[in-house]
C-alpha cells in the first residue's frame, strides 16, 4: 500500500507470533492482565505504551490471546478509554509543534506545507470516527484549540 503524502510504497511490518494459544510458560491469568492494564491506564498510559510494557516486563506477547480482548476494549469497558484515539491525539501533537516551530522561525516554508499535509491527514482522521461513532459529530480541529487537547 503507497503512503498518502510520499511515494514511499513500503513493505516493513511487525510480525506477530503464529500461534494464537497462550504459552505455557505465563503464568499471568486474563485477570492479572486486566488489573495491570487498568494500573498502567490510571497513570496516563496510552493503550500502546500498555501493550510495549506488558510485552516487554511481563511476557505478553498478545493482550487479546489471554484476556480475551484487545486493551483498548477492555480499557473501554472500564470507561479509561482516552477521549479521542491514538493516532488522532499523535497527529495533533504532532501539528502544534510544527506550529510552534512556525512561529520561531516564519520563513521555513517547508515546514509550513508539512503543518498543510499533517492537518489534511487530521482532517481525514477526523472525518473517519465521526462516521464510525468514536467521535462526537460536532467534534472538529481547531489548530488555535489544539494545544489544550494534547497539553
Amino acid at each position: 500500500m503507497g503512503r498518502m503524502h510520499n511515494n514511499g510504497k513500503g513493505i516493513s511490518q511487525s510480525a506477530i507470533p503464529y500461534r494464537r494459544s497462550v504459552p505455557v510458560w505465563l503464568k499471568l491469568s486474563a485477570d492479572d492482565i486486566k488489573d495491570q492494564i487498568y494500573k498502567l491506564a490510571r497513570k496516563g498510559l496510552t493503550p500502546s505504551q500498555i501493550g510495549v510494557i506488558l510485552r516487554d516486563s511481563h511476557g505478553v506477547a498478545q493482550v487479546k490471546w489471554v484476556a480475551g480482548n484487545k486493551i483498548l476494549r477492555i480499557l473501554k469497558a472500564r470507561g479509561l478509554a482516552p477521549s479521542i484515539p491514538e493516532d488522532l491525539y499523535h497527529l495533533i501533537k504532532k501539528a502544534v509543534s510544527i506550529r510552534k516551530h512556525l512561529e520561531r522561525n516564519r520563513k521555513d516554508k517547508d515546514s509550513k506545507y508539512r503543518l498543510i499535509l499533517v492537518e489534511s491527514r487530521i482532517h481525514r482522521l477526523a472525518r473517519y470516527y465521526k462516521t464510525k461513532m468514536i467521535l462526537s459529530p460536532t467534534w472538529k480541529y481547531e489548530s488555535s484549540t489544539a494545544s489544550a487537547l494534547v497539553s
